[in-house]
């Protein structure tokens, strides 16, 4: 049987959410809690939540792109973790709520423009970026669709991730790798529903290629 692995990309593969990132660093703390805080609530989805805290971004690509690569940081061991998947005909997506052309950037930063990325589009405006959601779902990405299509074609399908955007995604797939301390792992701790934890991506090479 073949397998397809897909994997969220903030705070999964890089150390923060990006879009806090950029949020935080350019209008301050302030705006982005109260949207934070409306989300906890459930008075926001995520969905509404990101085209908020996107109208409050008024920089370029280039400047955000350059903002995040001084502020973000990638998992070291994710590159290795690419390419023993790659050499085990593991083919790997990057499914993400955030932004496809910032999402780029970084993977050519690390030598993974190779990856097929599903993210989100966005129009860069100076009066406020207008996010251009690929699905109509509450996350803007229809991860979930995404591992089960995968999973009619036939393929064992690997979920890795470890927020709220994931919640749907993790529990579609045959087998789910959950960061550490993060919302998705209380989430299906909670429906005491089976993950796999993990702090690094050296972990879930050990794991799902060098023990198989």
């Amino acid at each position: 049987m073949s397998s397809a692995v897909f994997v969220d990309y903030d705070g999964t593969i890089t150390d923060a959410d990006t879009f806090d990132v950029l949020v935080r660093r350019l209008v301050g703390d302030g705006p982005w809690n109260e949207i934070e805080g409306r989300l906890h609530r459930g008075e926001l989805s995520l969905r509404e939540a990101l085209e908020r805290e996107a109208e409050l971004v008024r920089v370029s690509l280039d400047e955000a792109a350059a903002l995040l690569e001084r502020e973000v940081r990638f998992d070291p061991s994710f590159t290795a973790f690419v390419e023993a998947c790659e050499a085990n005909g593991l083919p790997v997506t990057i499914v993400s709520s955030g932004v496809e052309p910032l999402i780029r950037r970084a993977l050519e930063r690390e030598g993974l423009e190779r990856l097929t990325v599903i993210a989100n589009g966005v129009e860069a405006r100076p009066a406020g970026w207008r996010l251009h959601f690929r699905d109509p779902v509450g996350n803007g990405t229809d991860k979930a669709a995404l591992v089960s299509a995968a999973r009619v074609r036939g393929a064992r399908t690997i979920f890795i991730g470890d927020g709220r955007s994931d919640y749907d995604a993790a529990l579609a797939a045959d087998r789910a790798f959950v960061k550490r301390e993060g919302h998705l792992e209380r989430y299906l701790t909670q429906r005491g529903f089976p993950f796999e934890s993990f702090s690094s991506f050296a972990e879930i090479t050990r794991t799902l290629i060098l023990a198989a």
